[in-house]
């Protein structure tokens, strides 16, 4: 396949499936424009090999549809088994966020792990390292995060980083999940939770907050 139609299918594939130029090529760790100049002004002129490779994984298709060599085997042909794709392990910790006690770090007693597409985590824009699984334990975050909600808290991105967003952070020695939001004042932000009939924290000294890691993902059973 000739690389303008390698384009064009791939820009098929984003159309119908939604996806952003910018978070596409954020997940192959690019600069932000890397596959929107690809696509629309053929540069580069065409895809560096692991980078097709991961897109094709990404969108379930044969890599040959993204301008990989014509010789190569189809996607999923029995010619030879394929090796399991790696995943990236991440725990999930015996605690809860406004649960009291639990410190969040590797020596905190594992309940499980979950395993997770390592393509699908540098979309997220996060790395394996520094990342847990928690519950949520109460409804102080409902609508947004309900009671028995998992929670995946990024320990990497923490108060060095602060920003408008939700974190699992400590307050009156209490391990919780709230939402922050920065002040006019430099330095100092708000702990609020979603739920109306919860309390806020306006206007705090950070010094009186431990932040833990910002919430990045969460999953809930349905039903």
């Amino acid at each position: 396949m000739d690389e303008l139609s390698a384009r064009q299918a791939l820009a098929r594939l984003i159309a119908d499936r939604r996806e952003r130029y910018e978070a596409l090529s954020k997940m192959l760790g690019r600069n932000p424009a890397y596959i929107q100049q690809y696509i629309k002004r053929g540069t580069p002129r065409k895809l560096d090999e692991a980078d097709r490779r991961a897109l094709a994984r990404y969108f379930g298709v044969d890599e040959r549809l993204l301008g990989g060599p014509q010789d190569a085997p189809l996607h999923g042909a029995p010619s030879r088994r394929r090796a399991a794709p790696p995943v990236v392990i991440v725990p999930r910790l015996a605690l809860g966020a406004s649960a009291g006690a639990g410190s969040l770090d590797d020596d905190e007693q594992a309940s499980g792990a979950f395993a997770f597409d390592p393509v699908w985590l540098r979309g997220l824009g996060v790395k394996a390292d520094g990342l847990s699984i928690i519950r949520v334990d109460g409804e102080s975050m409902a609508p947004t995060l309900s009671d028995g909600d998992d929670i995946m808290v990024d320990r990497a991105d923490g108060a060095e980083r602060l920003r408008d967003g939700i974190y699992v952070l400590r307050l009156d020695d209490v391990l919780m999940v709230k939402r922050v939001a920065l002040g006019p004042q430099r330095g100092r932000f708000s702990v609020l939770s979603d739920n109306r009939h919860y309390p806020d924290w306006t206007d705090i000294d950070p010094a009186l907050v431990d932040i833990v890691g910002r919430v990045i993902w969460t999953g809930r059973r349905v039903g």
